[in-house]
């Protein structure tokens, strides 16, 4: 099995470009079956080292209804990766396993899964404060579990977790 290394690299405005390529394939494979596709993850953030994943979050009104699209996404080299854990999306890697290209998780559209990401990547994007706070905890746990992908991401969700509770605080002050 390949060892999952975790490499931030510096920001590159090609991840933007990338992410819409992909959003166009995805949604001609899929059609109507979408309601929205967003960029989501560290490569949505300008100015935010990376790894060089494009995270893809998909957007549609049933989850049940995803397995009948596993060839459709099969076919533009998105593969299913069950994750028992996950119980609010569904999971597809483009790439090898530990050296991905793309991840792209579908779920349902305004879900708390939803908002959540969303609130995070545009908390980041609004509050330069945060994004240096988060930039510098991804470098110093990057250092720290280089061989552990599953330990890096795992530390990051207090940040993440104190983040979308700001930004929902954000959202009732403005409401």
């Amino acid at each position: 099995m390949t060892i999952s290394v975790v490499e931030l690299q510096p920001y590159n405005p090609d991840w933007e470009h990338r992410f819409e390529w992909e959003k166009k394939s995805i949604s001609e494979a899929l059609g109507d079956s979408l309601i929205e596709v967003e960029h989501i993850g560290s490569t949505s953030i300008k100015g935010l080292a990376a790894k060089p994943i494009i995270d893809i979050m998909a957007g549609v009104h049933n989850l049940e209804l995803v397995d009948a699209w596993i060839p459709s996404l099969m076919e533009i080299d998105y593969e299913f990766v069950h994750k028992p854990e996950f119980t609010d999306r569904r999971f597809f890697r483009k790439g090898l396993w530990g050296q991905g290209i793309c991840h792209l998780h579908i779920c349902e559209y305004d879900s708390t899964e939803w908002r959540e990401k969303l609130l995070f990547r545009n908390y980041l994007r609004l509050y330069p404060e945060a994004l240096r706070e988060y930039a510098s905890l991804k470098e110093e746990l990057a250092q720290i579990h280089k061989f552990d992908r599953h330990a890096y991401t795992e530390r990051k969700g207090p940040f993440i977790k104190k983040i979308i509770e700001m930004a929902r605080g954000d959202e009732q002050n403005t409401s």
